[in-house]
């Protein structure tokens, strides 16, 4: 199976997984990280110091970490997208918002996805494509449910989270779009780097330093981050966006927001209700009907 498949590999499942449950549950571990510590810094610190460990371990196993010299400014918007403007806005957003509706107002992500590749990538809109767009939008709709009034109770967090979606979706988008010769370890390891590394300097004059150190849950909480949610994650992710068409990778990234809202519950005490179920079964739905599982004549195919 080629790069071009419309449907997920054996790999590229795995990879979803992983992301599904490393991402789903970095949401509340987020909003716990935020309440101590600032969210400029705790996103500078954790993509410089993440960054640094996948450009080490790449070069540890013999990977070559140059980037083409032609491919520089391509690398610059890549990480505008996806590292500065995901991470600031979203790390600003979820601290404006309960973590469950911040995690879905991201993951409305596919909503520009899809119409991005097929302007820019050439992707076709077919009628499988669509109907799953609308039933992972419904699953997405569906768990906000009653969370309407508490969006509308915090504009700025939803515009920021929205913001935050609109970014990645370029970003995603524009990855896929130029190929940039250089194996995805090192790929990853530079664009947190040099996403990182304004941020970190432009902490200390837009949260101030810190007065004290994290507790023990907010330390983990940023060990979980860098080694799970930027380490591991950011590379899965890259990954995954190279294996598939971005619109397949994007709508079946849905399932994540549901992790996030489980998690949410276990963490912070959310209790899921009737939306939640109907939520499962229309965004698993739009993961089924995306990757052609029950299409006729192509679930034997490779």
């Amino acid at each position: 199976m080629t790069q071009h498949s419309t449907r997920l590999t054996r790999e590229a499942l795995v990879l979803l997984a992983c992301l599904a449950i490393g991402w789903g549950l970095n949401w509340p571990v987020m909003k716990i990280v935020v309440s101590e510590v600032p969210p400029l810094s705790f996103r500078g610190f954790c993509l410089v110091v993440g960054g640094l460990g996948v450009l080490a371990l790449a070069r540890l196993s013999g990977l070559s970490l140059k980037l083409p010299a032609r491919h520089y400014r391509q690398m610059m918007w890549l990480v505008i997208f996806n590292m500065i403007g995901w991470n600031v806005l979203a790390t600003y957003g979820v601290s404006l918002l309960p973590s469950g509706r911040a995690a879905l107002l991201g993951y409305t992500m596919p909503l520009w996805c899809v119409p991005l590749s097929v302007w820019l990538l050439g992707e076709k809109l077919s009628g499988r494509r669509a109907l799953a767009l609308l039933l992972g939008l419904g699953g997405v709709l569906a768990l906000m449910g009653e969370s309407a009034a508490g969006l509308l109770s915090s504009p700025l967090g939803v515009l920021l989270m929205v913001a935050a979606a609109w970014c990645w979706a370029c970003g995603i988008v524009l990855l896929k779009r130029w190929q940039i010769p250089l194996n995805t370890v090192a790929l990853t390891g530079w664009m947190m780097l040099l996403g990182g590394l304004p941020l970190l300097i432009a902490a200390p004059f837009v949260d101030g330093l810190p007065t004290r150190m994290p507790s023990a849950p907010v330390f983990l909480g940023l060990l979980y981050n860098i080694v799970i949610g930027f380490m591991f994650c950011y590379w899965a992710w890259n990954r995954l966006v190279l294996l598939v068409p971005v619109g397949v990778s994007s709508l079946s990234s849905l399932i994540t927001p549901l992790v996030g809202v489980a998690a949410g519950a276990v963490v912070l005490g959310e209790r899921p209700g009737w939306q939640e179920f109907l939520a499962a079964a229309l965004i698993l739905g739009a993961v089924a009907v995306i990757n052609g599982l029950g299409a006729s004549g192509e679930r034997n195919k490779v």
